[in-house]
């Protein structure tokens, strides 16, 4: 393993998305699922491999959220960095059900987040986003949740990486201020539910055309007492073009990103320099 910032630097990335089955409420087979994934990923000489929304809780496991709420160095994310340490990957840690109060150097909010940690090959905490949007349509998330404020980034494997989750993907406002801030891939942590698939088709693919950049979208999959997720985990290049993308089921997507593609495509096309707001 090698240390240093940018992280292990190389021309291409192997970036993975892994579509893991969730179980409402089913914590410690999720999170054996998410490492079993963290460790085929590696196999399969991926660099970094991105888990789905609440992929320890489940989504719609409205009533564990306070009862399995952890923070930053809690059980779920210790065991995932532990895992990207040993399998010598990075890892998206989805996102989990934050104790704001619980965690060291969070801010000064109480109450829960829906919270994502990417961790390097070290174990080393390189990004924390707290989702910013919170869906209130037919769901209990925005009565349970409190809205992230930050909008951090990092550099790793040659990109500036941001993270935006889920119900973000429809405020374009977001992407371009991760745009002013350098970004050039954005990782989708996601529990997209059925019937929106038109939806979760075409926004991901949207955002990365608007910004010129990568974007790639992980979803879950598994089927719940009101809604089943629509799965199909994409990635999309800076063009809009789908480099890879699979079905409902639980499946691990592959792909690989090149860091200068997006200012090569960005200098071919700029359409980011005639911005007016």
């Amino acid at each position: 393993m090698s240390s240093g910032t940018p992280w292990r630097r190389r021309p291409e990335m192997r970036l993975a998305l892994a579509q893991i089955g969730v179980e409402s409420a089913a914590v410690d087979a999720n999170v054996e699922r998410a490492v079993d994934a963290v460790y085929e990923a590696a196999g399969e000489g991926a660099d970094i491999v991105c888990l789905p929304e609440l992929f320890n809780v489940g989504f719609f496991a409205f009533d564990s959220y306070g009862r399995e709420s952890e923070a930053l160095d809690g059980e779920t994310l210790t065991t995932l960095r532990d895992a990207a340490v040993e399998a010598d990957i990075a890892v998206l840690a989805g996102t989990i059900v934050e104790d704001l109060a619980a965690s060291p150097g969070g801010p000064d909010d109480e109450g829960l987040a829906n919270t994502s940690v990417l961790f390097d090959a070290d174990g080393e905490r390189r990004l924390v986003y707290r989702k910013h949007h919170l869906f209130g349509y037919g769901s209990a998330e925005a009565e349970l949740l409190t809205p992230g404020q930050e909008l951090q980034t990092a550099e790793l494997l040659g990109f500036t990486v941001g993270v935006t989750t889920c119900y973000d993907l429809r405020f374009p406002e977001l992407y371009r201020e991760l745009v002013d801030q350098g970004v050039d891939l954005v990782l989708v942590p996601s529990a997209w539910p059925y019937p929106r698939v038109e939806h979760w088709q075409v926004l991901p693919k949207a955002r990365a055309v608007e910004n010129l950049a990568y974007v790639a979208a992980v979803n879950g999959s598994g089927e719940f007492e009101d809604a089943g997720l629509v799965g199909r985990s994409t990635v999309y290049d800076p063009w809009g073009t789908t480099l890879a993308s699979t079905d409902d089921d639980p499946d691990i997507v592959y792909a690989e990103v090149d860091p200068e593609r997006p200012a090569s495509v960005r200098e071919e096309f700029p359409a980011l320099r005639d911005r007016r707001c």
